[in-house]
């Protein structure tokens, strides 16, 4: 783990700056230069919904914005960004276990404690890392409503049993299967082993793809991975297994920028971070209900809830 360098010792400012009564006017000049700031989301509701408020907000500053939604999975994007290919796209503080190679950390299962520990690896690496939203979505796996009554499925020790007695086939995406921090978390904890061929493990990381499969029962699929702010859980009759145990890491989700980025607008934080504080778990089922139950899109569903909180016009 890289440990924080101070927000003086940035090397945009230690390169560029000769004197800090020169910061004003370097400001404004790169703030006036008409660059647009690369904003990105991976494959996922979420971060297509997150993101293009992102995006709505910077606009509303009078900031060029390109938008580079659906790029990837988090290594396509968290490369992206270190590389300067990007400026700023909204990440999961547990994936800071994953950054950082520390995943047995227990900092990484407290709210607070992971966003410090990756807010200061990251600063380091010229990243900052704005206000989190107040909402745990970590790696859950939800069973069909019919099996889960039947079978009294409850908890992931519940799901284990039934893994073990034959009875799941699993839909989760490739990251889901082999990150060491999720399935692989589970099975320890829980005492399980998913056999490879009861998984259809998909290259992205859509749980709308993995649920819809788990209730419809695509290709045999009875449980999927889900997120815990998904909001098509209920009305696709879904059973989130209880992780009792705490196999699995916080995930808050935080812009994440360059700093170069903010040192060239300043204002991104004060418009970010109280639009970020009001995202919690309830709101962003809601809003993720109307992208994956509803139909709308991503960016009508941000908009909308930006207009109604009034963070734009």
């Amino acid at each position: 783990m890289q440990p924080s360098i101070g927000r003086a010792g940035r090397p945009t400012r230690r390169h560029v700056l000769a004197g800090a009564a020169c910061l004003p006017l370097l400001r404004r000049a790169q703030a006036a230069d008409g660059r647009p700031v690369v904003v990105a989301s991976k494959s996922d509701t979420e971060g297509a919904l997150t993101a293009s408020m992102i995006a709505l907000c910077l606009e509303d500053l009078g900031i060029p914005v390109e938008r580079r939604l659906g790029l990837g999975p988090t290594l396509i994007v968290r490369t992206a960004l270190l590389s300067g290919e990007i400026g700023l796209y909204p990440e999961y503080t547990g994936n800071g276990a994953f950054f950082t190679g520390t995943e047995s950390d227990p900092a990484w299962r407290d709210a607070e404690r992971a966003f410090a520990t990756i807010r200061a690896a990251d600063a380091g690496r010229g990243l900052v890392w704005l206000r989190r939203a107040p909402a745990n979505n970590t790696w859950l796996i939800a069973v069909r409503g019919a099996l889960a009554r039947r079978e009294n499925l409850v908890s992931m020790a519940d799901f284990a049993g039934a893994v073990r007695r034959g009875l799941i086939r699993l839909a989760a995406s490739t990251e889901f299967v082999e990150s060491p921090a999720a399935l692989p978390s589970f099975e320890a904890a829980y005492g399980f082993a998913m056999p490879f061929d009861r998984i259809i493990s998909l290259p992205g990381g859509d749980t709308a793809v993995t649920a819809r499969a788990a209730a419809q029962g695509i290709s045999g699929v009875n449980a999927g991975m889900v997120y815990g702010t998904d909001g098509a859980l209920d009305a696709l009759d879904l059973v989130v297994m209880s992780d009792p145990k705490g196999a699995q890491i916080v995930y808050e989700v935080a812009p994440v920028a360059r700093a170069e980025v903010i040192a060239r607008h300043p204002g991104i934080p004060g418009k970010l971070e109280p639009l970020f504080a009001a995202l919690d778990a309830k709101t962003l089922r809601r809003l993720n209900a109307r992208i994956t139950v509803e139909g709308e899109p991503a960016e009508s569903v941000a908009r909308a809830f930006l207009i109604e909180r009034g963070d734009i016009g």
